[in-house]
């Protein structure tokens, strides 16, 4: 496969440190958050996980749209990471909130298993985490 693009992201002092790319767009404070016993305040690395995988998925749907010829409105993904914690192992669950305005059930149902196959994180995770996949009904 031909490379296309590549992100280059710096992260100082892991998840009490700071995210920076190369190309400056990127650049933010890192916390654990509340729960896991940090300070919170600032973005962690399961939101930044979820914003990519929603926003990946998302558009694989609409290119699933294409391949299948089927006529969709907007795509809406909510992501949700979990951290899982068992006996000193930590793992990461995935809950995909998927609404497709403008087609039914069983359509966007059919559109989400083709996007699972076109999305880079849906392939990356497959096996490697619980992921689960929800039509949220228009």
């Amino acid at each position: 496969m031909e490379k296309i693009y590549e992100a280059e992201v710096t992260c100082l002092a892991g998840r009490n440190g700071h995210a920076k790319s190369s190309d400056g767009v990127l650049d933010i404070d890192i916390r654990f958050p509340k729960e896991m016993g940090g300070a919170g305040g600032a973005t962690n690395p399961e939101q930044l996980f979820a914003a990519a995988w929603s926003a990946c998925f998302g558009t694989s749907v609409t290119i699933a749209a294409g391949i299948e010829k089927i006529k969709i409105g907007e795509v809406t993904v909510t992501a949700k990471i979990g951290v899982l914690h068992d006996n000193g192992n930590f793992d990461l669950g995935a809950l995909l909130l998927i609404k497709i305005n403008d087609v039914d059930y069983d359509t966007a149902q059919k559109l989400i298993e083709v996007s699972k196959s076109i999305c880079s994180y849906s392939k990356a995770t497959k096996g490697n985490i619980n992921a689960v996949y929800e039509v949220i009904a228009n």
